[in-house]
């Protein structure tokens, strides 16, 4: 009785140790339970060993990666099985099934006429089961408003995606009753754009707009006010980098135009002012300070902001700079 209860206590001592030792790997705590050194795995062989002392923890280790090898991201996306991830930019969120243009079968082998009709009558029937109500029919218009209007000034995709989550709150708290897709849409990018520093003017959303400069401005109040969206002031600093590469100004000429801006901020010559006439008259004057060929024709081009402004800020711009030390 004594040996088989010293056996069992034995047994059981041995499956206490694998337990403590399991817990020290499931419980991610990275540390060996020999000498409590830290742990390191290795991919290729399968193991988990300590580093200090070259203990096996765990072997045979599951591998989860794909099992095809790729050398480029082409090569990586025609062998992926997985499709594109989530987006807010497609009233689907991208889960719904796209269906070819091309009347093409698996190798590429062209269909039949027989089965090019029952392609497009499938085409057809997906398209129309992707909007099933007038809610998702004015949520795909939008976004596809917004991609557009987006992709004519340049935005990244950050600022499209915060674009559309605006206008779905919007969409959903029925801001939307008497007021057009293409002005709601038009407003919720350019909050997006403000929101994610990368601002564009007004003149800018208007050009490239389906609707008028005054209709989209008051449905940006309108919608700032009822999202509570807290979109700060305009800074005009964020309008100089692409001011700046629009002219090829040279990097001393934007850094002195930085400082001028400063200045002026401080003095608070920026109260009640267009940040983007702010910006294209620091980018002048500091053309002046700079030596640099610049022009007012130039930097109207490139801002559309016109030449009596220019000539107005910058002069009120030199001497906050000059007050301040600056120029």
């Amino acid at each position: 009785m004594t040996f088989v209860h010293s056996t069992r206590q034995t047994d059981r001592t041995d499956e206490t140790d694998e337990t403590e030792q399991q817990r020290t790997v499931t419980d991610g705590v990275e540390t060996c339970p020999e000498c409590g050194g830290s742990l390191v795995r290795e991919g290729e062989r399968g193991e988990l060993a300590c580093s200090e002392c070259g203990l096996v923890v765990e072997e045979e280790g599951i591998d989860l990666g794909p099992e095809w090898r790729a050398y480029d991201s082409a090569e990586r996306d025609r062998k992926s099985r997985v499709g594109a991830p989530i987006t807010t930019m497609m009233h689907d969120r991208g889960l719904s099934t796209s269906i070819d243009w091309q009347d093409r079968d698996a190798y590429g082998n062209s269909l039949s006429s027989r089965q090019r009709a029952k392609m497009q009558r499938l085409r057809t029937w997906n398209e129309r089961f992707r909007t099933r109500d007038s809610k998702e029919r004015n949520l795909k218009q939008a976004l596809g408003e917004i991609d557009r209007m987006a992709s004519a000034l340049g935005l990244p995709e950050n600022v499209r995606e915060t674009a559309s989550v605006i206008y779905r709150r919007a969409l959903n708290e029925g801001l939307l009753l008497g007021r057009s897709i293409e002005g709601m849409g038009t407003a919720a990018l350019y909050a997006a754009s403000r929101l994610g520093q990368v601002p564009r003017s007004t003149s800018e959303f208007a050009s490239v707009s389906r609707v008028e400069k005054l209709e989209f401005e008051r449905t940006y109040r309108y919608l700032a006010r009822e999202l509570e969206l807290g979109v700060p002031p305009a800074n005009p600093s964020d309008y100089l980098p692409r001011v700046a590469s629009d002219l090829d100004a040279s990097s001393a000429t934007e850094r002195t135009a930085r400082r001028i801006l400063d200045a002026g901020t401080r003095e608070g010559v920026h109260v009640g002012k267009s940040p983007i006439g702010l910006a294209a008259a620091a980018i002048y004057a500091a053309g002046l300070l700079t030596d640099a060929e610049l022009t007012q024709s130039d930097v109207t081009a490139v801002t559309d902001v016109s030449a009596v402004t220019i000539r107005n800020r910058y002069r009120e711009l030199l001497t906050a700079a000059r007050e301040r030390g600056v120029a």
